[in-house]
C-alpha cells in the first residue's frame, strides 16, 4: 500500500497547487493546457499499447481478444449503469463538499472527479505497479506513476477544478485494493493476461483523451468491465490450450 498512499499524496499535493494556479490562468491558457494533456495522454496510451504487445506471442490473436473485451466491456457497463452511477458519486461530493456551485460549477466538478479518477486508475502502471508493490513491497513503480499522476493533477485541476483532488477515494480502492489482492493475483494472472488486461487500459486511456480533446464525448466508465472480461477471455483460452495464451 505505500505505492498507492505515496500517490494519493502527490495527486492531493497537485490539485491543491492547481486549484490556486488555475484561478490565475486566463480562460484560454487553461483550454490550451487541457488540450496538451488529451495529446499527451493519447501518446502515453499508444506507448502503453505497444509495450503491452511487443513481448507476446500469437500478437494478433491477443489483441482480437483485447478487442472483444472492449465491446462486452462497454455492453456490460452499459447494461449496468456505471457511467451514471460514477456521475451520481461525483455529483453527491460536490453536494457535499461545495454546496453553493451552479449547474455549470456540478458540471465542472463532476468531470473533473471522474477524468482524474479514469486517468490515474486504468492505466497499465496502475495494475502493474500495484500488484509489484503488493507482491514484493517494490513501490518504484508506483513512484514514478505518483510523479505523473501529481502534475497531471495539477494541470487537470486548473482547467476542472478541485474535483480532481477526490479522485484519491478511487485511487485507494481500486489501486489500494488491488495491492491488497495482489498475492492471490500473483499465482492466477499470467503473462498474456497481464498483456490483455495492460492493452485494454490503453485503448480505455486513449478514449479518455479524445474525451479531453472534446473530439467525442464517451461514457468511459462503462467500458471498465473491459479490465475483468479481458483476462477472463484469456484463461479460458488457455484452458482450450490456445497457441500463445
Amino acid at each position: 500500500m505505500t505505492g498507492t498512499i505515496i500517490n494519493i499524496v502527490t495527486v492531493f499535493l497537485g490539485t491543491s497547487l492547481g486549484v490556486i494556479l488555475g484561478n490565475r490562468l486566463p480562460e484560454r491558457v487553461r483550454e490550451t493546457v487541457l488540450n496538451g494533456l488529451g495529446i499527451s495522454t493519447i501518446g502515453y496510451a499508444i506507448l502503453s499499447l505497444v509495450d503491452a504487445m511487443s513481448r507476446q506471442e500469437n500478437v494478433p490473436a491477443k489483441f482480437i481478444v483485447v478487442l472483444l473485451s472492449v465491446l462486452f466491456g462497454s455492453v456490460t457497463g452499459e447494461l449496468i449503469g456505471l457511467d451514471p452511477l460514477l456521475n451520481r458519486f461525483g455529483r453527491w461530493l460536490e453536494s457535499r463538499f461545495a454546496r453553493n456551485a451552479d449547474a455549470e460549477g456540478t458540471a465542472r466538478f463532476v468531470r473533473g472527479y471522474i477524468v482524474a479518477s479514469l486517468v490515474f486508475c486504468v492505466g497499465p502502471m496502475t495494475i502493474l505497479g500495484s500488484i509489484q508493490d503488493g507482491i514484493s513491497g517494490d513501490f518504484s513503480l508506483l513512484a514514478i506513476k505518483s510523479t505523473l499522476d501529481g502534475f497531471a493533477a495539477l494541470a487537470f485541476a486548473a482547467s476542472l477544478g478541485f474535483g480532481v483532488g477526490f479522485s484519491i477515494i478511487t485511487i485507494l480502492v481500486f489501486q489500494g485494493g488491488i495491492s491488497l489482492a495482489a498475492g492471490a493475483a500473483q499465482s492466477i494472472f499470467s503473462s498474456p493476461m497481464l498483456a490483455v488486461l495492460s492493452a485494454v487500459g490503453a485503448l480505455l486511456i486513449i478514449g479518455i483523451g479524445l474525451t479531453l480533446l472534446d473530439i467525442k464525448k464517451i461514457r468511459m466508465a462503462n467500458f471498465l468491465p473491459a479490465l475483468l472480461i479481458g483476462p477472463l477471455i484469456v484463461a479460458i483460452l488457455h484452458a482450450f490450450g490456445a497457441a500463445g495464451f
